[in-house]
């Protein structure tokens, strides 16, 4: 049985996982009960649940002699995985050791207190960024928040900054891009001038403004995020992964975002020409991203051979990045379903979604 089966209705259980379903037309995350995903035959979509922490863990963790490493080595391991396989089986055991990694600091005193608090806070921003991809919105803002309000209480002011970016970040990507340029706007502010947080800053403005249609101040953002990197010294973890092929790749998402689709398709053409193979989720997002800049330029079966290849990353993952761009190319190329490739493309993303009754 595959999910093209009517699964049900959506019920009103309280064991829930947020998957990719079909409602009215269009691809949406929504909360279901996790017996209709189950009786749907996509069992991997009822993956992600919190487990609960155990008596035995707390007992293994007031053993434990120097837990920041661990802490700390575990979100490094978490990191990789999540670029490999994405957020869907990732984000309850992130979630686990932030349970385990709170119990462990609330015991703490002194020093150890504040370093594993600060330790803490970025594992609440990377929960964060992992429900934001895996469609998660609520579960997102609430980690994102927890995360700003303990940046506040370590006093790491770049840590501030990196994750004020990230809350304008998820406010344009849950539609709320005005919201988005006075959260840029304080990132960059409280980022040390000439940093590679304030290119970052400056990078979610930009795209704030492109979505907004403002194509002259966006452009002109993305100018000045280059300029920033130029000057910019190295930040140790902070934007060490900024460089020129970076702003590109972004500023190509943003042209599609303002209808340059032709210049779009080139930038996202070119990035993943050069991707390594590790990063494998966002292969997909970049697949997606690039499928719905071609249906935008007309090639409609190009864009279809392309969002084909999407489709088995997103059912790997579970990316709400790659099913939100795969969404928007269903119904860009839904008028071309008589040609090549369109119809099966189709299907194939049909096969991965949820169809509640």
């Amino acid at each position: 049985m595959n999910a093209a089966v009517r699964a049900g209705s959506l019920g009103d259980d309280t064991d829930t996982v947020v998957v990719p379903a079909r409602i009215h037309g269009r691809i949406l995350f929504v909360p279901v009960p996790r017996r209709v995903v189950l009786a749907s035959g996509i069992a991997g979509l009822a993956a992600t649940a919190m487990p609960a922490a155990t008596p035995a863990a707390a007992t293994e963790l007031a053993d434990m002699g120097s837990p920041f490493e661990h802490f700390a080595q575990l979100r490094r391991v978490m990191i990789q995985t999540d670029n490999l396989i994405g957020p869907r089986h990732v984000l309850p055991a992130l979630q686990q050791h932030l349970v385990s990694l709170a119990t462990r600091r609330r015991s703490a005193r002194g020093t150890d207190a504040i370093e594993l608090l600060a330790l803490e806070t970025r594992y609440e921003e990377l929960a964060g960024w992992f429900a934001q991809d895996f469609g998660d919105e609520r579960t997102a803002h609430g980690h994102t928040a927890k995360a700003l309000d303990a940046s506040h209480i370590t006093g790491d002011t770049d840590l501030t900054a990196y994750i004020l970016g990230r809350k304008a970040q998820l406010a344009v990507d849950t539609g709320h891009p005005a919201d988005a340029l006075g959260l840029a706007a304080a990132a960059r502010r409280t980022a040390r001038p000439g940093s590679r947080l304030e290119v970052i800053a400056v990078l979610h403005e930009a795209h704030a403004r492109a979505v907004l249609g403002e194509g002259s101040e966006a452009h002109r953002a993305y100018d000045t995020a280059l300029a920033l990197l130029g000057r910019a010294g190295s930040d140790g973890v902070w934007g060490s992964w900024l460089d020129a092929a970076y702003i590109s790749t972004a500023r190509a998402r943003s042209l599609a975002a303002l209808g340059e689709y032709e210049q779009a398709a080139a930038g996202f053409d070119s990035a993943l020409a050069v991707l390594p193979s590790a990063y494998r989720r966002d292969r997909g997002v970049y697949l997606a991203r690039a499928a719905r800049a071609h249906a935008g330029t007309g090639n409609v079966t190009l864009a279809a051979r392309i969002g084909g290849q999407a489709v088995g990353i997103a059912a790997e993952t579970g990316s709400a990045r790659i099913f939100g761009q795969l969404d928007r190319l269903d119904q860009a190329l839904a008028p071309a379903t008589g040609e090549d490739g369109v119809a099966e493309f189709r299907a194939s993303l049909d096969r991965i979604v949820l169809h509640p009754a």
